[in-house]
């Protein structure tokens, strides 16, 4: 099958509705009937502003980054990135095109 690998990255503190924003991701994404999700934590990263975020500095507690990641259809990517957009979460993500399937019986 051929669709798209989407990805979103948010700061792991970040709030959408009083929810974190990456359960929020995940919980929607489900709702919609998308086959999986995932989101990993980042241990060390930096953005748009070059700043250094480490989990281990305990006054940037919090900003690290957690990267939410959902094979799916192009469908099911342009309605995931039209709720977020409608919903007002202000992320950067990535989508790539992708082909995937399951093996065995």
């Amino acid at each position: 099958m051929d669709g798209s690998f989407l990805r979103f990255y948010v700061h792991e503190n970040e709030r959408l509705h009083g929810q974190l924003a990456w359960e929020w991701l995940l919980q929607h994404a489900n709702a919609m009937g998308i086959r999986g999700g995932s989101a990993f934590r980042a241990v060390a990263g930096f953005g748009r502003d070059h700043r250094l975020h480490e989990e281990r500095f305990f006054e940037l507690a919090g900003t690290v980054t957690v990267e939410v990641e959902f094979i799916v259809t192009d469908d099911e990517a342009r309605q995931l990135l039209e709720l977020v957009t409608s919903e007002g979460l202000r992320v950067f993500y990535a989508r790539t095109p992708a082909h995937f399937g399951t093996t065995g019986g």
